[in-house]
């Protein structure tokens, strides 16, 4: 099982966004056996809310479940939990590098790490700019290639 958490800042917009469409993709795809995935927030603000009303609106018109997703704020043992913590910016990555856990066989990157030549290499917090589509563009890129480089990498 590969198991995938995504991390924003206060995990109500992006991550809880990348973890439903990336969910989407899978069930799609029939891997949900092969890949579980998570998300969290860097702070706990938010700890036991649903996703921001902006990303449940989204969600809702592209007809994306995101039943069962409630905030949480990152664990140290999610670093022995997730074979991959995927971050939405540069933010999220220095953050995580400052909580200073092993990450020893677990990688860690930015969801627009995996696209090539992306139209941004941060995914902007829709939170601050309001832009919740363009928000979406850019975490289905992301989620679009990053299962492409999963199903190559563990042969899915």
């Amino acid at each position: 099982m590969i198991k995938v958490l995504f991390v924003c800042l206060g995990n109500i917009c992006r991550s809880p966004m990348a973890e439903a469409v990336f969910r989407d993709m899978i069930q799609k795809e029939n891997l949900s056996g092969a890949i579980e995935i998570d998300s969290s927030g860097i702070i706990g603000l938010h700890a036991g809310s649903r996703p921001h009303q902006g990303t449940r609106s989204l969600l809702d018109k592209q007809n994306i479940s995101y039943e069962g997703i409630l905030s949480r704020q990152i664990e140290e043992r999610d670093w022995e939990r997730f074979d991959y913590i995927i971050a939405m910016d540069e933010e999220n990555i220095g953050d995580l590098k400052s909580l200073d856990r092993e990450t020893e066989g677990t990688v860690v990157k930015k969801l627009m790490d995996f696209v090539d030549e992306p139209d941004d290499v941060n995914i902007p917090d829709p939170y601050y700019t309001g832009n919740f589509d363009y928000t979406y563009q850019l975490v289905t890129e992301g989620c679009s290639q990053f299962l492409s480089y999963l199903k190559e990498k563990h042969n899915l």
